[in-house]
């Protein structure tokens, strides 16, 4: 997603969102402002790569569910190896990946290890936070932090600085009752708080979580039941992005100085919001189920000021 600001005569700062939908040969280029949106033009691949080779880029993936079998997808490592390798493939290498959690679906140490091997070879440096399927171990998240806890705070929180962008990383899946709202909790609230005291206003923030940290649909326990807390500390910064997973869609909102955006799965779909009497793997036509997995790829421009999202599907 883009963001520009732009003064106008009557010295009021308006945001502006450029948005790449999807990109799967041919994408589709928005524009939001004041969170309506309206097509500019369509991004071609070539196009496309030029997007990516412009500037400072980060991927995200999202819900990789190793260890997941069921009907909504048997191979669920399969799909991540597609999308591993579509990574790979970019014609720009991303700076590094971040993985907004679920990496596993029981939390098993086999799942963890077959994670690793296969993420890690796409070569690059990966910052993760979890999901609630990654802290039901019998330890209650300690498999979790015993591999990617080092450096962090708390049930794994942490912040880092790179090309300009800090960014944060937050955990809202402890103790998460099941279709319940994700929660923060006053401790990292506290460090949130702290954490961003030395961040100069105009420096470009993007926090990473795995559940929305907007309500999305609460009755599906999508949202965090405390965000308002972290979004208000979030307020003085010019540009916020907000990248999720949990959901295994595309979803995108716009709310003052802060632009959410949820990201597909590589395991499985999910319904959308109020169309199936609950969340969870949704079965489709096996033709169609890679068309709705994928990735999302972020670049920075230089200055920090602008963001664009471009998605990729598996298909």
């Amino acid at each position: 997603m883009t963001h520009h600001h732009d003064n106008e005569a009557d010295g009021i700062s308006r945001r502006h969102a450029l948005e790449c939908m999807i990109w799967a040969g041919t994408g589709v280029l928005w524009t939001i402002s004041a969170g309506v949106p309206a097509s500019l033009s369509l991004l071609g691949a070539s196009q496309a790569a030029e997007a990516l080779a412009t500037g400072f880029t980060f991927l995200q993936i999202s819900d990789s569910h190793i260890g997941f079998d069921k009907a909504a997808n048997p191979q669920a490592i399969d799909t991540l190896k597609e999308a591993i390798g579509k990574i790979q493939a970019l014609p720009q290498k991303p700076a590094f990946m971040i993985h907004t959690g679920d990496i596993t679906h029981l939390s098993k140490v086999a799942q963890f290890d077959n994670a690793a091997q296969i993420i890690g070879g796409a070569g690059f440096d990966v910052h993760y936070v979890p999901g609630e399927h990654d802290l039901i171990d019998d330890g209650n998240g300690q498999a979790y932090l015993d591999r990617y806890g080092k450096g962090t705070k708390g049930a794994g929180w942490y912040s880092f600085d790179q090309n300009g962008v800090h960014f944060i990383g937050l955990v809202n899946v402890v103790n998460l009752k099941a279709g319940g709202l994700g929660n923060l909790g006053a401790d990292q609230l506290a460090w949130l708080a702290d954490d961003l005291k030395a961040v100069t206003a105009s420096t470009p923030i993007v926090v990473f979580a795995h559940i929305p940290l907007w309500a999305v649909y609460p009755e599906w326990g999508w949202g965090t039941d405390d965000a308002a807390q972290a979004l208000a500390l979030l307020k003085r910064f010019g540009s916020v992005t907000v990248l999720n997973g949990h959901i295994h869609q595309i979803m995108q909102k716009v709310e003052g100085n802060v632009t959410f955006h949820t990201a597909r799965s590589t395991a499985f779909p999910q319904p959308a919001p109020g169309t199936a009497a609950s969340p969870g793997p949704m079965t489709v036509p096996a033709g169609q189920l890679r068309s709705l997995l994928g990735t999302s790829s972020v670049t920075v421009t230089q200055g920090g000021q602008d963001l664009a999202i471009i998605d990729s599907t598996l298909a």
